[in-house]
């Protein structure tokens, strides 16, 4: 007797993924239909020889990386996706992407999950068993997915919002790489100075018996400190980013850390909005696709990465689960603006909950973009003002000697 997985629909509709054991595939589709299911797909598993072969993939192939990033789980979905909608079989479609993904580690995962498949779990148990490459998130949506018969429908939605949410993030960063690039060439050219040009006019100026400016003075002094403590000093930046890393690793230093942040003037609100963005956009995700309400708040408060919003978020869980609504356990946090309460309430009222989520965390995604743009603007003259007056510094410190001198002499 062979096995065969089965992929059908109930008499409900509900999508199904069982085992049969016949002697070929049109007696296991007939065993299905005899229990009232409309068969989908139908495959033959072929345990030692599939395991087998699997193992042989993974260990011949050549991947262009081993780790799992982002852009490997987009690909992911949005081929998934496709596969489905047009008609290939669940375990094929997985079994096709898990042979051509780029990545070692997502392929090994891929071929366990479509083991899992093989033996009648559910694919959404299957990822579920892989948490650091598929998150509680992508879990709930393919259940629903797989429970709504709409899987591929899901995905897109989940490929769309992994998307935003990654251009998102790059936008922030890109407005702060440059003038982190900036500060660091700034650095590198005062150590530059401290380490091989200032022990070089030193002794210029020692061998020409020149009394020096107090600039000059100040600047040489300046100079061998950093010298001379050089590794004393990266020994003590290295100390303080580790004791840090350390410190904001713990419970409390996280959260001091984030009312710190928050505090800040502009930059908190922004600091602020962020989180909201972030929190709203996967809560629209979720309630439009049929997650209850009461899981979505569960899972955007493991995933939303900040501690006093998942908090915040843990509060209107529970006044949820006591029957009120969302927008007034969010509007007595005070973390949320008045505007997103509104909204949020609007929407509940009306029905229409996850479009007001999504309106609001479109709103907030533009007003952040907005603020990146400007203080990237403001930033960069900033930055080249600072370097520009830093270097300068040095240069008229180390030259205002032999200016002075080349002066005198000339008189």
């Amino acid at each position: 007797m062979a096995k065969f997985i089965v992929t059908a629909k109930d008499l409900k509709g509900g999508k199904k993924t069982i085992v049969f054991e016949a002697q070929n595939k049109n007696a296991a589709v007939a065993d299905a239909q005899s229990q009232g299911f409309f068969i989908i797909g139908v495959e033959e598993i072929r345990d030692q020889q599939t395991a087998s072969a699997r193992s042989q993939t993974v260990n011949t192939r050549k991947f262009a990386r081993n780790g799992v990033a982002l852009e490997d789980i987009v690909s992911f979905a949005k081929q998934l996706a496709t596969m489905l909608e047009a008609g290939v079989p669940l375990l094929r479609s997985v079994s096709v992407i898990a042979d051509q993904v780029e990545s070692r580690d997502l392929s090994v995962v891929l071929h366990d999950v479509r083991g899992c498949i093989e033996q009648g779990q559910s694919f959404s148990k299957s990822l579920a068993k892989h948490p650091k490459v598929f998150s509680s998130f992508w879990v709930s949506l393919v259940e629903v997915g797989e429970a709504s018969g709409t899987l591929p429908a899901v995905l897109k939605k989940l490929t769309e919002y992994m998307e935003q949410a990654a251009a998102f993030r790059s936008q922030i960063i890109g407005a702060l790489i440059y003038p982190a690039v900036l500060f660091t060439i700034c650095v590198g050219a005062v150590l530059f100075f401290a380490l091989f040009i200032g022990p070089t006019f030193e002794r210029v100026f020692h061998d020409m018996n020149v009394e020096l400016p107090g600039v000059t003075v100040a600047m040489l002094a300046i100079f061998n400190f950093i010298k001379t403590k050089f590794l004393f000093i990266i020994l003590f930046f290295v100390g303080v980013f580790f004791g840090l890393k350390f410190y904001l690793a713990t419970p409390a230093g996280r959260w001091q850390f984030e009312q710190i942040l928050f505090g800040l003037p502009g930059f908190g609100l922004i600091a602020k909005l962020i989180v909201i963005e972030k929190f709203t956009s996967q809560m629209a995700i979720l309630v439009q696709s049929g997650v209850p309400i009461l899981l979505a708040l569960e899972i955007s408060e493991r995933l939303v990465e900040n501690m006093t919003c998942a908090e915040v978020i843990r509060k209107v869980r529970e006044a949820v689960k006591e029957g009120k609504l969302l927008a007034e356990p969010m509007e007595r946090s005070a973390f949320f603006p008045s505007m997103a309460v509104q909204m949020i309430r609007v929407g509940e009222e009306t029905g229409e909950l996850a479009q007001m989520l999504n309106h609001v965390a479109v709103y907030y995604k533009h007003t952040v973009e907005e603020f990146m743009k400007r203080i990237s603007t403001l930033i960069e003259p900033v930055m080249l003002v600072f370097m520009g007056g830093i270097i300068g510094a040095i240069v008229v410190a180390m030259f205002l000697p032999i200016i002075s001198l080349s002066g005198g002499g000339g008189g």
